[in-house]
């Protein structure tokens, strides 16, 4: 994902997720994710989530937006996203396929 090429608002996404609401991490949980990490280059975005075998990105992530505080948040962090406060998961990020895992 892109973020604001705004320094500040750079800044800011960064400094929000060092504090992020404990039902937000407590919904993950519920839908199977086990830890999710972000790294920034600039204004992009980069995010690793490890879940439980049987994730399904869209039906969980759907599932995790009616969860609650996870709607609020989103509409939160989108104001440094460059996107509207009710875009999906799946509107702000775009999933990769693997190609290399050391572990596997």
């Amino acid at each position: 994902m892109t973020i604001s090429r705004n320094p500040d608002l750079v800044r800011q996404y960064i400094e929000v997720h060092s504090h992020v609401w404990p039902e937000v991490i407590e919904g993950q949980h519920q839908v199977g994710i086990l830890s999710m990490q972000i790294y920034a280059r600039e204004n992009v975005l980069f995010m690793i989530v490890d879940t439980v075998d049987d994730f399904d990105w869209e039906r969980d992530m759907a599932r995790l937006a009616t969860l609650p505080r996870q709607s609020e948040w989103e509409a939160y962090v989108s104001q440094f996203q460059g996107c509207e406060a009710n875009a999906t998961s799946a509107e702000k990020w775009q999933l990769l396929t693997p190609i290399f895992d050391s572990e596997r």
